[in-house]
């Protein structure tokens, strides 16, 4: 009898970008930075890992002009301070080393020669290990180039690669890190946002309102208590439906200028008291989901109406797949 063969996973250099989206290696999504980047850092470098792409993992010298590095900018100096930056900046890796989970320690950018002219070349290399960490790599993080460039925000933009790395993964919608961990990957300057509130209020939050808002995906991040402190946080994903992927487009082609007001205003409103004495609540993305699915609806009005017509029978195994299933049942039979 035949011994099943599992499938050998695809290589991450294999991968090809198109016109609409860039290929980045798992492991520089959740790498840590020592040396914290800005925004237009982390963007410059996206760039250059798909300018390299079709020889990343090997020893040769990229090129690429320095228009398409500066974009919208008039002036090479902030490019040529965010390549100096590249280069200082060394971060760490979880690497599987021998069967075991390692971390590897290596700097982004190896050396590089910039033309003096405003219009001229940048030549650069990938350093040595950084490349065989690529060559190695079997997962990675599809980015959609106008959503890159329309975040606002390094956690913004950090947030929104640890979604493209995770959000086709056929069994899980969910993952677990601590809090040292998440702002390690956010890159959170040591000393800065220390407490959870901060950390919440000044990246966490205005990063899911563009995120959620911009991207094909639901997201949330919910504090994990070890007693009276948050030392966990659990992040969640759910792939929006064809309404919600055709609103996040819309938002794409709008300017920047009042979209802070129009993505909060599409936030799921706060829970009424009066259903706290009904039950829990349920997740916070199985209300976004509901609101997505049925818009219109008021979902706490459908959320009353499935906890009485759920009183008198046995517990739901699952509430939040419960309440869904009800709800599709109720927006057929109550079409607005």
């Amino acid at each position: 009898m035949a011994k099943d063969v599992k499938p050998k996973p695809v290589r991450t250099v294999e991968a090809r970008p198109n016109a609409d989206t860039l290929v980045k290696p798992g492991e520089l999504v959740d790498l840590v930075e020592v040396t914290p980047l800005t925004l237009a850092d982390r963007r410059i470098y996206n760039q250059l890992l798909e300018n390299a792409w079709d020889a990343i993992d090997k020893p040769v010298t990229h090129v690429i002009s320095k228009g398409d590095l500066r974009g919208s900018h008039n002036s090479n100096d902030r490019v040529g301070e965010s390549i100096e930056r590249l280069m200082a900046c060394i971060v760490k890796v979880r690497i599987t080393r021998d069967g075991a989970p390692a971390i590897e320690r290596v700097q982004l950018l190896g050396g590089n020669i910039e033309s003096s002219r405003r219009d001229g070349l940048f030549e650069y290399e990938i350093p040595t290990r950084l490349r065989k960490i690529i060559k190695d790599s079997t997962v990675f993080a599809r980015l959609q180039r106008e959503v890159m460039f329309a975040l606002s925000s390094k956690y913004a933009l950090t947030l929104y690669e640890m979604i493209q790395k995770r959000g086709k993964l056929r069994w899980r919608s969910s993952e677990r890190f601590s809090l040292e961990d998440l702002r390690g990957i956010l890159g959170v300057p040591k000393g800065k946002l220390t407490s959870w509130s901060n950390l919440k209020l000044r990246a966490i939050e205005p990063a899911l309102v563009e995120v959620n808002a911009l991207s094909d995906y639901v997201v949330s991040v919910e504090p994990i208590k070890t007693g009276r402190r948050v030392t966990h946080v659990e992040l969640r994903w759910w792939a929006k439906d064809a309404s919600g992927t055709a609103t996040a487009e819309r938002e794409l082609q709008f300017s920047k200028v009042g979209r802070k007001q129009r993505t909060q205003g599409d936030t799921v409103p706060a829970r009424p008291g009066w259903l706290e004495a009904r039950g829990q609540a349920l997740r916070s993305e199985t209300y976004e989901t509901a609101r997505l699915r049925h818009p219109g609806f008021d979902i706490y009005h459908v959320e009353g109406e499935w906890r009485a017509w759920a009183k008198d029978r046995a517990p739901a195994t699952d509430p939040d797949k419960a309440f869904l299933a009800f709800f599709r049942t109720f927006a057929e039979r109550n079409p607005l």
